[in-house]
């Protein structure tokens, strides 16, 4: 894992740290992360699942695309 990648997520455990303190007995609710904290900027980021890459991305209309 890169150091940017480190970086990235180090930030999205801090910014999420009170999602992830509130109960949820049920586990029901999925956890809530602000896009922009995802891309920080960028246009695009890889996020590595089960062994395969996926590309999530902006358009220009502001919408997300996720591609494997």
């Amino acid at each position: 894992m890169s150091d940017s990648m480190t970086q990235a997520a180090a930030h999205l455990a801090q910014g999420n740290a009170a999602a992830t303190r509130r109960p949820d007995p049920a586990g029901q609710h999925p956890m809530r992360v602000r896009s922009g904290d995802l891309l920080q900027g960028r246009n695009a980021i890889i996020i590595e699942h089960n062994g395969a890459a996926y590309r999530l991305q902006t358009t220009r209309q502001g919408k997300l695309i996720l591609t494997k």
